[in-house]
C-alpha cells in the first residue's frame, strides 16, 4: 500500500483532505467525502457527545466538573533574547489538562473539516452562542475572554462557523506586542511574545481574513506576527540561534494550544503566500523526519483527557502528521508531489 492509499484508507476527515490536497480529485468527489465527516467516523462520534445545551463536557475551555487549574503565570523570559517563547494558557509545568470541553472539541471538528453550513452544525453553533460562557469571566463564547491565545482560538472558530468576532479581532490587534507577537500572560505584565500564543492568534486572524476579507489593520497585524516567527526561523532564538525548545522539533496532533515546527509550517502554507526563504531550515527538518516507508510519526502527544484517540500513539506512523507534512512539502516544492 502506498502512502497515499494509506491516507485514503482512513476516516472521512483525513480522506477528504487527502483527496483535495494531494490528488487533485474533482470538487464533487471532495465535497461528497467531506459531507461524511458529520455522519461517519470521528466527526460523528464527537457530535454524538454534545450536550443538549450545545456544549461538550458542560464547559467552554474546561469541563464543568474540572474548572480552571490553579496555576501561576510563568515569566518564561530568556535573558539573552528578551522574549518569552513557550507560554500558553497554562503554566509550562502545571501538568496535563482535559481536552474535552467545547473549545477543543470545536477546534477538532474544524480540523476535521465538518461543513459549517450543515443543519446539524448550525444548530450546534446556535446553542453554543446561546449557552456557552467562558470560565474566566462569564462572557458569551464568541465574545472571547482575556487571554490572546484563547481569543485566537475563539476568532478562528467564530470565523469558521459564521459568527461575528470583529470585536475580538480588534482586541487582538490592540494587544500585539512591540516584537510583533502576542503573549497570553500579557495581562500579568508580560511584554515579550510567546510562539505558542502567537501561532494561535495568527491562525485565528487568517481564518477571519478569509471569512470577511479582514481589514488593513488585521492584515498588517497578522503579517507582523508572521515576521516574529520567520525572524526566528520558526524554532531558533533570534539572539543566539539556539533551538528555543526541543519539543518544538517534535510533531504533535492534535496540537491543542502548543507550538511546533509542523504547525508553523502549516500556517505559512495556508496563507497562500510563496514560501519565505527563512522557512528552509524548518522544511529541512520536516524532510529529515520522513520514515523509510514515506510516513511521519506521531511524536509528542500532549497529555490530558480526550474523548477518544485518533492515532496509535507516539512513535507510530501518523496519518495526520503525514497528511500535513505532505501538503507542506507540496507547497514548498511548488506543487510537486513529494
Amino acid at each position: 500500500m502506498t502512502v497515499l492509499e494509506w491516507l485514503l484508507d482512513s476516516d472521512p476527515s483525513v480522506r477528504w483532505q487527502a483527496l483535495r490536497d494531494l490528488t487533485g480529485a474533482p470538487a464533487a468527489v471532495v465535497a461528497a467525502e467531506r459531507a461524511r465527516v458529520a455522519t461517519a467516523g470521528w466527526g460523528a462520534r464527537l457530535l454524538a457527545l454534545r450536550g443538549e445545551d450545545g456544549q461538550w463536557a458542560g464547559g467552554a475551555y474546561f469541563p464543568a466538573q474540572g474548572g480552571h487549574p490553579d496555576v501561576e503565570p510563568a515569566d518564561g523570559a530568556d535573558a539573552a533574547d528578551g522574549h518569552s517563547e513557550s507560554g500558553g494558557p497554562e503554566a509550562p509545568d502545571s501538568g496535563s489538562q482535559p481536552w474535552t470541553a467545547t473549545t477543543y472539541t470545536l477546534l477538532q471538528l474544524r480540523d476535521f473539516g465538518v461543513d459549517p453550513a450543515s443543519d446539524q452544525i448550525r444548530r450546534t453553533v446556535a446553542l453554543v452562542r446561546a449557552n456557552c460562557r467562558w470560565e474566566e469571566g462569564g462572557q458569551p463564547f464568541f465574545d472571547g475572554e482575556v487571554e490572546p491565545c484563547i481569543n485566537g482560538m475563539a476568532v478562528g472558530l467564530g470565523a469558521y462557523f459564521g459568527q461575528d468576532v470583529d470585536a475580538v479581532v480588534a482586541r487582538l490587534i490592540s494587544e500585539q506586542l512591540d516584537d510583533g507577537g502576542w503573549n497570553c500572560w500579557a495581562e500579568h505584565g508580560a511584554v515579550v511574545s510567546s510562539a505558542a500564543t502567537t501561532i494561535n492568534v495568527l491562525e485565528g486572524l487568517l481564518a477571519h481574513e478569509r471569512a470577511s476579507g479582514g481589514s488593513a489593520e488585521s492584515i498588517g497585524a497578522r503579517r507582523r506576527g508572521g515576521e516574529y516567527l520567520l525572524e526566528r526561523r520558526l524554532f531558533r532564538r533570534k539572539s543566539t540561534g539556539e533551538v528555543v525548545d526541543p519539543a518544538w522539533l517534535e510533531f504533535a496532533y492534535p496540537t491543542r494550544w502548543h507550538y511546533d515546527v509542523l504547525r508553523a509550517l502549516e500556517y505559512f502554507r495556508s496563507t497562500g503566500d510563496a514560501p519565505d526563504p527563512r522557512v528552509a531550515e524548518a522544511v529541512g527538518l520536516l524532510r529529515s523526519k520522513r520514515q523509510p516507508d514515506g510516513t511521519w510519526l506521531l511524536e509528542n502527544t500532549h497529555p490530558g483527557a480526550t474523548h477518544f484517540e485518533l492515532e496509535d500513539g507516539d512513535g507510530r506512523p501518523s496519518r495526520w502528521n503525514t497528511l500535513r507534512a505532505l501538503r507542506v512539502l507540496r507547497w514548498y516544492d511548488n506543487g510537486q508531489t513529494p
